[in-house]
């Protein structure tokens, strides 16, 4: 007997305004904003003289389980950093980030060490960092 997997797809909205008419996707936008708030990202402040303000967006994706059914959605708010120019608007840049072939070496010494492995999903992108400069973004 063949198990039958059953696939639920859910349309990924392209905008704030296709994502605003549907409960789950404004759920998910409500936890963004509420985690923004909870890590105190951001300060709404009055935008001063001759500052430009970043304008930011709406990312949305429907996350699946293995057996493709549909874990959660997700809403992201991301600023619209690539208007800003290299030594006007910041001066450097840093990111930390893992290339594939670390996280294979990571796992590898784990199995054959016999070492549990969890996967953590991170809620929010602005998580640590301290800014030296001001930056102004637009309000979703």
């Amino acid at each position: 007997m063949l198990a039958c997997q059953v696939e639920h797809t859910i349309a990924e909205p392209r905008s704030y305004l296709e994502a605003s008419t549907h409960l789950g996707w404004k759920s998910a936008m409500d936890k963004e904003i509420q985690a923004l708030l909870e890590n105190g990202t951001w300060d709404i402040v009055s935008l001063p003289s001759g500052k430009k303000p970043i304008g930011c967006k709406w990312v949305y994706k429907a996350k699946h389980r293995a057996d493709g059914n549909l874990e959660r959605l997700k809403a992201k708010l991301v600023v619209r950093g690539f208007t800003q120019k290299a030594g006007i608007d910041y001066a450097e840049t840093f990111s930390p980030v893992v290339k594939m072939t670390t996280k294979r070496a990571l796992l590898s010494v784990a199995v054959k060490r016999g070492r549990k492995v969890h996967q953590l999903d991170v809620n929010n992108v602005f998580l640590h960092g301290n800014l030296h400069e001001g930056i102004y973004m637009q309000m979703p």
